[in-house]
């Protein structure tokens, strides 16, 4: 292949990915992935951060992962840092993919705790891809600081990202259990449950620990 028809090619990829049909940007993503190129790298982190479409995401997503990690990652991190919403999530959700332990620094308490709950989410997967051995309590110990946070996938989204801890969630799920918060309490003990007995369905973990602290309050009133 000669150099011009190398730079027609680069050139009708970067503007497939900016094609306004869905599926004419789906089948660019998939053949830049298919036929990796350096050149491609930043345009495939900016079309994350703008691209509407969640397929599309996720095939720029893994177009990103067969690139070299030496040349992905420290534009990956810079976008994490990004005022972007959409950036920083999508970047969390690469780096999870691309599961270099390299990353991990990045993954910080603020991102952990961001305001949007779509990068918090992304951010609670890429830790628990990304932690180190020996590190997980630790991590456990930030991520209990959510319980209680947002709607229902929300909360399935932070209890997965916990279990998939493993048993040195325990003692921050057992401090949860007594917060003040009785919407943390529930998340703490439904999350409790999950840990035991993986198997069990979210909604009916969440439900019975509601129950659980309602019957516990009603006693406290009680007295």
């Amino acid at each position: 292949m000669t150099i011009t028809t190398q730079n027609t090619d680069a050139i009708r990829a970067l503007q497939g990915l900016e094609d306004g049909r869905s599926s004419v940007r789906l089948r660019t993503a998939l053949a830049v992935g298919t036929t990796p190129d350096p050149h491609f790298i930043d345009k495939l982190i900016e079309r994350c951060a703008i691209e509407p479409e969640f397929f599309v995401r996720d095939m720029l997503t893994w177009a990103l992962t067969r690139h070299p990690v030496s040349m992905t990652l420290p534009k990956l991190l810079r976008e994490v840092r990004s005022e972007r919403v959409q950036a920083r999530s999508q970047a969390l959700h690469t780096l999870s993919k691309i599961g270099d332990r390299q990353a991990w620094p990045a993954i910080t308490r603020t991102l952990l705790s961001d305001a949007d709950d779509e990068v918090a989410r992304s951010a609670w997967r890429a830790a628990v891809v990304l932690v180190p051995e020996g590190e997980g309590a630790a991590l456990a110990t930030v991520l209990a600081t959510q319980l209680g946070r947002g709607g229902r996938e929300t909360q399935l989204s932070l209890s997965r990202a916990l279990v998939a801890l493993g048993e040195v969630i325990a003692p921050a799920l057992l401090a949860a259990t007594t917060a003040r918060d009785p919407g943390r309490r529930a998340h703490a003990l439904a999350t409790q449950r999950l840990l035991r007995d993986p198997d069990a369905g979210f909604e009916s973990a969440i439900e019975e620990a509601k129950r659980v602290v309602a019957l516990g309050r009603s006693r406290q009133e009680g007295r």
